[in-house]
């Protein structure tokens, strides 16, 4: 069964289309890539699937679920900008996640803190941009859940935390999870992706395996896109 299932799925704002017929089936164990540029309806698709936005028109399924409370206990969000309290510590951060998730690893969560060198009594607003990043990325992968939705988890940081969040998204999810990663930076993500979807303009225009892809064209999944997304 697909752990997550799309059919006809259209989001309209105010005189734009930003998605628009999307269908797409997305199977547990793999890491996916939901690549296109700025404004191609990555995050849109985003935050349906978290449920923060209602679909104009189509179907969407987590586990059999439309997205709502029901699959809040199954899906992890990194939001794509902080969303956490800024004046809170990491101390507080993980009491909060620890009473507001079940599914929620401490243990986990501690290890990749330490492992970091975070400061659990800092308050998150005197933290670099990269170390609130880190951490943000700490507490959803400590969760133990079966979507992990990750909206532009390596943009705007340097490339060692680029290197440190693949690895921590590699080596913390459930293997019987889906990871979506939502971004427009192909060749730092490409070497983790089992699968690939390509929006452009709110619309599905390919979704294959990430070896296939390599099989096929003779190209890297970055090379395609380059040719895809070209201006």
């Amino acid at each position: 069964m697909a752990r997550i299932e799309i059919n006809g799925l259209t989001k309209e704002f105010t005189g734009l289309t930003a998605l628009d017929s999307v269908d797409l089936s997305l199977e547990k164990g793999q890491i996916v890539g939901l690549l296109g540029p700025n404004g191609s309806g990555k995050t849109t698709l985003i935050k349906i699937l978290n449920g923060l936005l209602k679909p104009t028109a189509g179907t969407v399924l987590i586990n059999n679920m439309t997205p709502g409370i029901g699959t809040k206990k199954a899906v992890a969000f990194l939001p794509d900008r902080n969303a956490l309290p800024e004046y809170m510590t990491t101390d507080q951060l993980l009491e909060l996640y620890q009473d507001f998730f079940e599914d929620f690893n401490r243990e986990k969560a501690e290890a990749m803190i330490a492992d970091l060198g975070i400061s659990t009594s800092q308050q998150m607003k005197k933290m670099s941009k990269g170390t609130k990043e880190k951490l943000q990325l700490c507490l959803v992968m400590a969760r133990e859940a079966d979507v992990y939705l990750l909206d532009e988890p390596i943009g705007g940081v340097d490339p060692a935390t680029r290197d440190y969040i693949l690895r921590t998204i590699i080596s913390n999810y459930n293997e019987d999870a889906l990871v979506i990663i939502a971004t427009h930076l192909i060749s730092d993500v490409e070497s983790v992706l089992d699968d690939v979807v390509f929006i452009k303009e709110g619309r599905v225009v390919l979704h294959k395996p990430a070896e296939t892809i390599r099989e096929e064209t003779g190209e890297s999944v970055d090379q395609l896109f380059r040719e895809v997304f070209r201006c």
